[in-house]
């Protein structure tokens, strides 16, 4: 299973992870990018990853 990590500090709220998730993992909250569902429901597809312009995801296999 994969682990999704978002960095706090560099994450701005702009909906990129949740707009490049397949499966509807992220939520944004308090202008904060944030996981949604149960972690299980990650493809480890890293598409969250790629779609951050801030660097503020890491998708861990």
């Amino acid at each position: 299973m994969a682990t999704v990590k978002i960095d706090e500090a560099k994450c701005k709220g702009c909906s990129d992870c949740v707009d490049g998730c397949p499966v509807g993992l992220f939520e944004i909250n308090g202008n904060k990018a944030k996981i949604a569902k149960d972690m299980g429901e990650c493809l480890g597809c890293h598409a969250c990853e790629s779609a951050c312009s801030k660097g503020a995801i890491a998708v861990e296999d």
